[in-house]
C-alpha cells in the first residue's frame, strides 16, 4: 500500500521567499527517489507564508528510504529557524478506495 502524507508549516514573516527556494531544491531531490510517486508543494493563495506539501511513496519501505536520504536532515535543519512551528506538522493519510 502507498504511504501518503500531508506536511504543513508557516514561514516566519519575511522568510517565505527563502523557504520557497529551499523547498523547490529539496523537491527536485525527493522526486528523483526511486520510491517517490509525488512530492507537490503549495502555498495558500490567501496566505503565501502557509506551505503545504503532499507526498506519496510507493510503500512504507520507500518512505523509510526517503527518511534516510542524506539531504533530509540538512534541509530540516536549515528550515527550522525559518518557520513558526518547531517542525513540519505531518498528517498521514489512508485511502478510502
Amino acid at each position: 500500500m502507498t504511504k501518503t502524507l500531508f506536511a504543513e508549516f508557516t514561514a516566519r514573516e519575511g522568510t517565505e521567499d527563502e523557504v520557497a527556494r529551499l523547498l523547490r531544491e529539496y523537491a527536485k531531490k525527493v522526486r528523483e527517489e526511486e520510491g517517490n510517486l509525488a512530492f507537490d508543494a503549495y502555498t495558500k493563495s490567501s496566505s503565501p507564508r502557509a506551505f503545504w506539501i503532499f507526498e506519496v511513496y510507493r510503500d512504507e519501505e520507500a518512505f523509510q528510504a526517503h527518511l534516510k536520504q542524506p539531504y533530509g536532515a540538512p534541509f530540516n535543519a536549515v528550515l527550522a529557524p525559518l518557520i513558526e512551528e518547531d517542525a513540519s506538522v505531518l498528517t498521514f493519510l489512508d485511502p478510502l478506495t
